[in-house]
């Protein structure tokens, strides 16, 4: 009877022993069956291809023949056997599989969460915390564990959070951002998002914390080993010789080399410089120099005032400026005055030995307070300027006279660079020679070269106006010489007749003695030039035995000057 009362029911049913072999099943169970005759005394797992317990074992989630089924397990009382009834229900087994997929989703989640870097805390719409992850407690030193369960509120209490982000995101309804210290002392920066449900509601309130101050440290650590290397860059480039170089300026002499490779290392030091020299000798190419490779470059301009080239009468405005109605003539609006144009960058005094008296007060004065304060002005204004100063003149000798400031002359003399004549850095003037030929040739159109022979001349010459002097000669020669190939015919009545070899003899002498003379001269003069016989002999046009043999005569070698 009771067989045929299950036979009846409209779901699934079967009876299996605690093994999990099957004792009984009713028949709506066999429709779902292939070879249902054979399923008693079989193992549950050999009849349903797919068997899994679900919440502890009390729901069955099974499968044969392509059909799933979802099982309820019970047991009889008094009995060790098992009952299981279900359904074949689509609905259902879709229902676990959503269920099954949740689970790994949340699974996926909570990998995230927990190994996000950053610290997460989730709270429900009251403020309580519901989950949180590990970064946390490096963050705050408090384990996670703690936090949940936890309001907001109890956390700022306690001290452990100074600001809430949850409450603003509650308020506004809208991520917000907040940076604050912790009770560790750390910066962090909180950013809380809200998360709605279907009706628009928050329902909970995901917060990120990141540390600033372990971003903080990096970003200071980042811009020291930036500084430090742009350091080993410049110090790499300037033991290379590779440093920048300044424009229109050759540096193959040994003294040169010198003055450039200070030059860079004053560079960002703030100390005055005084640059000594001859005019032409390119004073003010050197302070550009010093500027352009200066920290200065990036913060002000470079400003140059020739102290010699502007009356005495309107150098005091150039140099400190005026306010308006400061004397008949005066702009309306005022003027600024130089050192307010330098300011933050470098201002060049050029040929500052010309400066009067009265306005090298004035300079020592705004070199000392660091303020300069304009014609017909009341209120000084603090300047950060550094100076450069250069001049053809000897200072010394000047203080000496009465003409030139002793407390202004040790002022500017803080570094002292000497740039030596051409004539006493000859290495330059060849290089030199070939890159105004080049310069003047883009310049002009022109193709313009110089012969050996001008070349000597150019390399004997004394330039008595240096660079400047050596330049001026082949812009000109450029311009209005037809031959491609310049020679010393080429050159200006007044350079030819330098030209002439003085050969002094203060006594009587036989012509043969004149001869070797003049000959001795000859060598001598040749070999500041040449350093082996065969150029030697190219360049006096005769043969190398000879030279060999006239060098051994007069004990002369390639090594004399």
């Amino acid at each position: 009877m009771e067989a045929v009362l299950t036979d009846n029911l409209p779901f699934s049913l079967f009876v299996a022993s605690r093994e999990g072999v099957i004792r009984y099943s009713n028949e709506v169970l066999l429709q779902y069956l292939p070879n249902s005759k054979t399923i008693y005394n079989h193992h549950i797992k050999d009849v349903f291809s797919s068997w899994e317990e679900l919440r502890g074992g009390k729901i069955i989630y099974a499968s044969c023949q392509g059909k799933n089924c979802i099982f309820i397990k019970d047991q009889f009382a008094d009995s060790e056997d098992f009952a299981y009834i279900g359904t074949f229900s689509s609905e259902l087994t879709s229902l676990v599989q959503e269920l099954e997929e949740a689970r790994r989703v949340n699974r996926e989640l909570d990998a995230i969460i927990e190994n996000s870097y950053d610290g997460i805390y989730i709270t429900d719409k009251d403020g309580v915390t519901v989950k949180t992850n590990s970064a946390i407690e490096r963050l705050t030193g408090i384990p996670k564990q703690y936090y949940k369960g936890k309001k907001v509120d109890d956390l700022m209490k306690r001290g452990i959070l100074k600001n809430s982000v949850t409450h603003r995101v509650l308020e506004k309804k809208r991520a917000v951002s907040l940076v604050q210290e912790n009770y560790l002392g750390r910066e962090t920066l909180l950013t809380g998002n809200p998360v709605f449900n279907d009706k628009g509601e928050i329902e909970s309130i995901v917060t990120n914390i990141r540390d600033l101050s372990e971003l903080n440290e990096l970003q200071v650590a980042l811009s020291k080993a930036n500084q430090l290397n742009d350091s080993y860059k410049k110090e790499i480039e300037r033991l290379k010789g590779k440093s920048v170089r300044p424009h229109g300026v050759i540096i193959r002499s040994d003294s040169m080399k010198r003055i450039y490779d200070s030059a860079l290392r004053v560079a960002n030091v703030d100390a005055t410089v005084l640059i000594l020299g001859e005019t032409g000798t390119g004073k003010d190419v050197l302070a550009r120099f010093i500027y352009e490779n200066s920290e200065r470059s990036r913060t002000g301009d470079f400003i140059k005032i020739n102290c010699g080239a502007i009356p005495p009468d309107l150098l005091e405005s150039e140099l400190f400026g005026y306010v308006s109605g400061a004397f008949t003539g005066a702009n309306a609006k005022g003027k600024p005055g130089m050192f307010e144009l330098a300011n933050e960058g470098v201002l060049f005094l050029d040929e500052v030995g010309e400066l009067p008296l009265h306005l090298q007060v004035k300079l020592l004065r705004v070199i000392q307070e660091r303020e300069v304060q304009r014609l017909g002005g009341t209120k000084p204004l603090k300047l950060n300027v550094r100076i450069i100063a250069a001049t053809n003149r000897n200072l010394k000798e000047m203080v000496t006279m009465g003409e030139f400031r002793e407390d202004l002359f040790y002022r500017l003399n803080v570094v002292p660079i000497a740039i030596p004549r051409l004539a006493e850095r000859k290495d330059d003037i060849l290089p030199l020679v070939t890159y105004y030929f080049t310069v003047m040739n883009t310049k002009y159109n022109k193709k313009k070269s110089s012969s050996s022979s001008l070349n000597d001349f150019f390399y004997q010459y004394s330039w008595p106006g240096n660079v400047r002097e050596l330049a001026n000669l082949i812009e000109r020669l450029t311009l209005v010489t037809e031959a491609e190939e310049l020679k010393v015919e080429h050159l200006p009545a007044e350079y030819r007749e330098s030209k002439e070899v003085a050969l002094e003899v203060n006594e009587l002498m036989s012509l043969k003695e004149a001869g070797e003379f003049a000959e001795r001269k000859i060598l001598q003069l040749a070999l500041k030039t040449y350093t082996n016989t065969y150029e030697l002999a190219k360049a006096l046009k005769t043969s190398q035995p000879t030279i060999v043999r006239k060098l051994k005569k007069y004990k002369l070698n390639t090594h004399d000057a």
